[in-house]
């Protein structure tokens, strides 16, 4: 296939990557089981189609997703543009907890296990993946700056803060990136982080822009369509009468999809992609997929472009949804507004 468009990371002096890129906590942990050698082809499709920003975190797996993905970046370093993410701890004797760490200890010695796994020197981008409230903000991106000074962090991101933080942050350190949850079904970003992107030269990195897969139509129910080691489950919109009143709402999703000979996947991609034109920013979505037919089916939304008509059908969506992004909303952006 052809490659796609490519864009600025962060700004005109930041690194060419491809409109779209590559979420890869799915590989390891969340969705079920993963084919590995099925999830290695993925990769090399994602180079094939020019989606070379690659996103993984420490917390995926618990370091797992980045020593999975070692192998692939050390073959093709030069090509790729590699995030990861700190903040969120887990514990080896208890796995269902989670804690949110932002101080400077925890940060150094985050990023160092992250190299270490990662095989690096360098990582490229590196994110806050949730915020503690209870750190000074100023604090931890002082923390996260010193990484850049000392060559460990080429340029610096945030995940789920609101305007206001981003616009705190970047006032310590220039900010490249904001990843957080933007999708026809998830808007609440646009409340204040959008704008504040925009206005800072920010590029936005929208995380799960096809509803957890919830938008292309491929479960109705996870409680009854996905298997037990599947997080969805657990997730307010995808169960129960939830789901049931979620899955009507696609409707308009499919009707755009059939007119476009495209599927409702990728209308709901193009309509993230065309964010960057509706509010003025570069947008650059993250698709996680462990098969190289829907990476190629993902890429190729970003050749489709909406009509005024169709986006206005596609408009109400989001606020019809039944049922939070988390079952906790606590650590979000929204929380915070």
């Amino acid at each position: 296939m052809s490659r796609i468009d490519t864009v600025r990371l962060g700004g005109q002096d930041g690194p060419e990557i491809g409109v779209q890129g590559f979420g890869a906590m799915g590989i390891s942990e969340f969705y079920g089981d993963t084919d590995e050698a099925a999830a290695r082809d993925t990769l090399d499709a994602a180079l094939e189609a020019g989606v070379t920003l690659i996103d993984t975190a420490d917390v995926y797996g618990s370091g797992a997703n980045e020593e999975f993905l070692a192998p692939f970046v050390a073959a093709h370093r030069d090509e790729i543009t590699l995030a990861t993410k700190f903040a969120i701890e887990r514990r080896a004797d208890d796995p269902h907890y989670r804690g949110i760490r932002n101080d400077r200890g925890y940060i150094r010695q985050a990023v160092e296990a992250s190299l270490r796994r990662l095989g690096i020197e360098t990582i490229d981008l590196y994110y806050m993946h949730r915020r503690d409230p209870e750190i000074p903000f100023a604090e931890s991106v002082g923390a996260m700056a010193e990484l850049v000074q000392e060559g460990k962090v080429r340029q610096l991101g945030l995940s789920e803060v609101t305007g206001a933080e981003l616009r705190e942050a970047y006032a310590v350190h220039p900010i490249a990136a904001l990843q957080s949850e933007w999708s026809l079904f998830s808007r609440d970003v646009e409340r204040s982080a959008v704008g504040a992107a925009a206005e800072l030269g920010v590029t936005f990195v929208p995380y799960s822009p096809l509803g957890r897969g919830f938008l292309t139509g491929a479960f109705a129910d996870a409680s009854k369509d996905l298997s037990g080691g599947d997080f969805r489950q657990y997730q307010p919109r995808f169960t129960g009468e939830n789901a049931a009143k979620n899955a009507a709402l696609l409707e308009p999703v499919l009707k755009i999809a059939a007119a476009h000979g495209a599927s409702a996947a990728q209308i709901a991609l193009a309509w993230v992609q065309q964010r960057a034109t509706v509010h003025g920013l570069t947008v650059v979505p993250i698709p996680g997929t462990r098969k190289r037919t829907r990476l190629e089916e993902n890429a190729a939304a970003t050749w489709i472009t909406l009509t005024e008509q169709e986006l206005a059908e596609l408009e109400p969506i989001a606020a019809q949804v039944a049922g939070d992004r988390y079952p906790d909303m606590r650590s979000t952006s929204a929380a915070r507004e």
